[in-house]
């Protein structure tokens, strides 16, 4: 049996860990309760930039989870988080949706496609020929490229979706530049993510289905990883990376006290 006793606050992957297709998991509407009756500082993370928290909620609430969007923390809120820390008060040219403008509104960043400090790329469905150009355009110019999450693809109804790493790579094979990647797997998104609530890597669980970002993303940040099978990973999929995490679960119920 793993000793859970030293952890006091705790990060969780949404898709695949609390929801799956809109709809909560077994013991994910436990869990979430357990912590808010104990007062635990907990986050729910997720790479999606195309959603405000408040969005998320909403959509969490109509899945039957009731998670308040203050618990909530997405790859947009992490990339605004590291433009402030990087330039307060900065300039960007975006692409992007409500959840990604809105969070470097929030931080007092100015949007604009003069000169811009930055061009920062999220999940958008939106995108046009002119919004790639333009964007091309100004990282040739000085401007520093930005991203918010590397999954290459999303998942739809009707099949695979390109998301926003394919859209990172033709802006990189025509500017030569990669971009700096705010979101999973880099552990700068369980680091801003612990700073919100307060918590220590020594004294955090992080919950995710994913072992090429959840878990590598937490065994970097320091964190007590879990992995749960309700997701992507299975027994075959583990045993193709050199590391592991700290316990594997079939699911979040597993994590409910009784």
């Amino acid at each position: 049996m793993v000793d859970r006793s030293k952890i006091t606050s705790w990060l969780t992957d949404m898709d695949g860990v609390l929801v799956h297709e809109g709809k909560a998991l077994d013991g994910a509407a436990e869990l979430i309760k357990q912590w808010q009756d104990s007062n635990t500082p907990f986050l729910v993370l997720t790479n999606n930039s195309i959603y405000t928290p408040r969005d998320l909620s909403a959509r969490l609430r109509a899945g039957g989870l009731d998670v308040p969007e203050d618990r909530i923390w997405t790859s947009a809120l992490a990339t605004a988080d590291f433009l402030k820390s990087q330039n307060p008060h900065g300039t960007a040219y975006v692409i992007g949706e409500s959840g990604l403008t809105q969070a470097l509104h929030e931080v007092g960043y100015v949007q604009t496609d003069t000169n811009p400090d930055y061009v920062v790329l999220g999940e958008t469905r939106n995108f046009s020929f002119e919004n790639l150009t333009k964007a091309i355009r100004l990282i040739n110019a000085g401007a520093r490229f930005i991203a918010t999450n590397p999954d290459a693809t999303g998942p739809s109804a009707e099949g695979v979706l390109p998301a926003t790493g394919a859209v990172a790579a033709l802006i990189t094979k025509a500017t030569g530049k990669d971009p700096y990647i705010v979101g999973k797997p880099n552990p700068m998104m369980f680091r801003s993510a612990m700073r919100k609530i307060s918590a220590h890597s020594q004294s955090t669980g992080m919950i995710g289905d994913r072992m090429d970002t959840d878990v590598v993303a937490g065994i970097e940040a320091g964190l007590h990883t879990i992995l749960v099978l309700t997701g992507i990973a299975d027994e075959a999929e583990i045993q193709k990376y050199p590391f592991r995490p700290t316990e594997i679960l079939m699911s979040v119920a597993d994590l409910v006290k009784h």
